[in-house]
């Protein structure tokens, strides 16, 4: 038997990827702007390869990028989650808290509020010591989620390996926040930021 963590916050539940989810996911990565700061949108093919591989890690670690949907309408608006890089970075070995949702629902707050009840995951269930985050200089938007969950940038960018040399997308700066610094930033708040629903998978 294995444990798969799933949370809701006030207005999300992250969870498990279904079936249903792979259309709406392959929408938002054909959207240009969605995806204009990565090195291309993804074929269909392409992203569900990548629906599947968050699927399959949260299987095996209980944790991972969950599919995250609106509780009151059920509606699937993107990822967001843990993972642990595979290219060779500074930073390295780490865990990155990811955040890619669909256009139509961004400015209203549902990147910070699933970011943050997915480090309470990490800092709080998990017991991690320290969770990044990294993206383009010029990712003004996802820099500011990170300033306003309280991640602070380190000094030096990076080249990251996973993108070609010479590439405008190459150059990369990294946002850190320690357990230390997220238990501390806490204190007089309450103990939860999420309601954490554990569900069991029978290994087959």
């Amino acid at each position: 038997m294995s444990a798969t963590i799933e949370f809701e916050t006030r207005r999300l539940l992250l969870r498990q990827w279904r079936p249903a989810d792979r259309e709406p996911f392959a929408a938002l990565n054909a959207d240009p702007i969605v995806m204009a700061y990565f090195p291309a949108p993804l074929a269909r093919g392409e992203s569900d390869a990548l629906a599947d591989r968050c699927e399959r890690l949260i299987a095996e670690r209980g944790w991972g990028a969950w599919a995250t949907e609106i509780k009151a309408t059920g509606e699937f608006i993107g990822f967001v989650g843990l993972h642990i890089p595979q290219d060779n970075l500074p930073m390295s070995p780490c865990v990155e808290i990811l955040c890619r949702l669909a256009q139509a629902h961004w400015h209203q707050g549902f990147a910070t509020e699933a970011a943050r009840g997915a480090l309470h995951i990490g800092f709080e269930v998990l017991g991690l010591p320290e969770i990044v985050s990294f993206t383009v200089p010029s990712n003004i938007r996802s820099r500011a989620v990170m300033e306003r969950l309280g991640m602070r940038m380190d000094a030096a960018t990076f080249d990251h390996p996973g993108v070609p040399d010479g590439h405008v997308l190459r150059t990369h700066c990294n946002y850190r926040l320690s357990r230390d610094r997220w238990l501390s930033s806490r204190v007089g708040e309450d103990s939860c930021t999420c309601k954490l629903v554990t569900t069991v998978q029978s290994e087959s």
